[in-house]
């Protein structure tokens, strides 16, 4: 299992795929890491020479923003949108969709569990939803 910038990479799936456990790589970056260290693309993670481990973290270091760093910039973007009280802040800190979603129905994920909201009128249901 080899570590890049403090991530523990997959060693048993090939290099691009195992690239994309890092925070801030996905399909198309982890090509073209590949293709500037001049790495087949069948190789394996756990086939890696220490040299070409080296280069991939040097690129990923220097040209890119990943991980901690990429984490800090989307919570801080987040935390702006809530400041200045706009439309998406407050999605946000209602934990709500904020892209514009139907919420009617679906958005459990982003709502959570359904809870059921509204007094019960019929008295022996009312108590048998206060002994629960």
């Amino acid at each position: 299992m080899p570590r890049i910038i403090g991530v523990d990479i997959p060693g048993n799936k090939r290099v691009e795929y195992a690239l994309r456990y890092i925070y801030g790589v996905g399909p198309k970056i982890a090509l073209d890491i590949i293709e500037k260290v001049k790495i087949p693309k069948e190789t394996k993670a756990n086939d890696l020479s220490d040299e070409q481990i080296a280069a991939i973290t040097n690129i990923l270091q220097n040209d890119l923003i990943v991980e901690g760093d990429l984490r800090r910039m989307v919570a801080g973007d987040i935390r702006r949108l809530q400041a200045n009280h706009s439309y998406r802040g407050f999605r946000h800190r209602r934990n709500l969709p904020c892209h514009g979603q139907r919420t009617k129905t679906n958005a459990r994920t982003r709502k959570g569990k359904k809870v059921t909201v509204g007094a019960i009128r019929d008295k022996t249901q009312r108590r048998l939803a206060a002994s629960n």
